[in-house]
């Protein structure tokens, strides 16, 4: 499975569900529709039941937890709102939020080189250095969290 183009349509359905009056599935349904009849090379891939499942755990996840995640990156934000920030950037911090603090299966650093490859790909010529920015700081007080608990085990 290529998770990136599983990030690409998960960010774009994240977009489309707060730009639209839709659930969390039929803006996956909308974008996985539009990527099967727009992009030949790839329709292979796109048409894999575990892409599907990966995009729709994506979404649902960053659904679910909005109120928490942003909640979490309004900490690390210096100087901005959640609700301030260009609508790609934030969907692209919500989801590499999601995967860091809520999955197991992606290492954070991975998950963050992943946000800001989209960034580079979806947002302005700053977007990558402020998404670094913004999950990088995440990423360290995680550690220094995770480290603080293994210290007093």
């Amino acid at each position: 499975m290529k998770r990136r183009l599983a990030r690409e349509i998960a960010v774009s359905s994240l977009y489309q569900l707060e730009m639209n009056e839709v659930t969390p599935m039929e803006a996956v349904d909308m974008l996985m529709e539009e990527a099967r009849s727009e992009n030949e090379i790839e329709a292979e891939f796109v048409e894999n039941d575990q892409t599907d499942k990966y995009v729709r755990e994506l979404v649902n996840g960053v659904a679910d937890n909005k109120a928490a995640i942003d909640e979490m990156l309004q900490h690390y934000l210096t100087g901005w709102q959640v609700d301030r920030l260009s609508r790609v950037d934030r969907q692209i911090l919500r989801l590499a939020c999601f995967e860091i603090v809520y999955r197991n299966d992606v290492p954070p650093k991975a998950a963050i080189n992943e946000a800001i490859e989209l960034a580079k790909h979806f947002g302005t010529e700053e977007s990558g250095k402020f998404v670094n920015g913004v999950l990088g700081k995440l990423l360290k007080e995680r550690e220094g969290e995770t480290a603080n608990s293994e210290s007093t085990n």
